[in-house]
């Protein structure tokens, strides 16, 4: 069950989509935002580990040509986030955010996100601990990654928060807005080349 735990800590900490655009909430927007954004990422994810557990994941996934479509459409999603957290606290920017992403955008990032189904599927499919209970094995599992994601995430809005709250100079704020735009659109890359 160690394992298991340092597993998840070191699959959920490294940057991707969640905890990226998390901080990024926080930072451009602050706590109040960031929180409905993280619940809806929380909600996602669980729903996504859910789909791989129950094999529904499996089942959508081996339709010709979804997997691109989805792929796609996070490619999509995950630059349209970008560009709000990107331009969220610029004066010059082209494209002014208006709005702060909410639970639902949180959710509908989880269900694209082509590391949160990589991530469910390690996590279950490996790190057996109950052989003769899978049930209750899958169960603590969903309890154990939970009490690991949330404060992870936590702190990635945490820091984003603090950032915001240093005052900085709208220039350092915005190359900061800019950076984590910057990261999010790597992970987008590197999405686009291991396909």
């Amino acid at each position: 069950m160690t394992a298991f735990a340092l597993a998840i800590f070191f699959l959920l900490i490294t940057p991707g989509p969640g905890v990226l655009s998390t901080a990024g909430v926080g930072s451009a927007f602050g706590y109040r935002p960031g929180i409905a954004y993280m619940t809806g990422l929380c909600i996602g994810s669980n729903l996504v580990a859910l789909a791989v557990v129950t094999g529904l994941a499996a089942v959508i996934f081996s339709i010709p040509g979804l997997r691109q479509v989805l792929l796609i459409a996070s490619i999509g999603y995950l630059t349209y986030l970008a560009s709000k957290i990107a331009f969220s606290g610029s004066n010059i920017a082209f494209i002014e955010a208006d709005s702060p992403p909410t639970l639902i955008n949180g959710i509908t990032l989880q269900f694209i996100n082509p590391k949160a189904y990589v991530v469910a599927t390690t996590l279950f499919s490996g790190f057996g601990f109950m052989p003769e209970n899978l049930f209750l094995e899958t169960i603590l599992k969903f309890i154990i990654i939970n009490a690991v994601w949330i404060p992870i995430h936590i702190g990635w809005l945490w820091a984003g928060v603090e950032i915001r709250r240093l005052n900085l100079p709208p220039k350092t704020q915005r190359a900061i807005n800019m950076g984590m735009a910057a990261s999010m659109l790597i992970v987008v890359g590197l999405a686009l080349f291991a396909s």
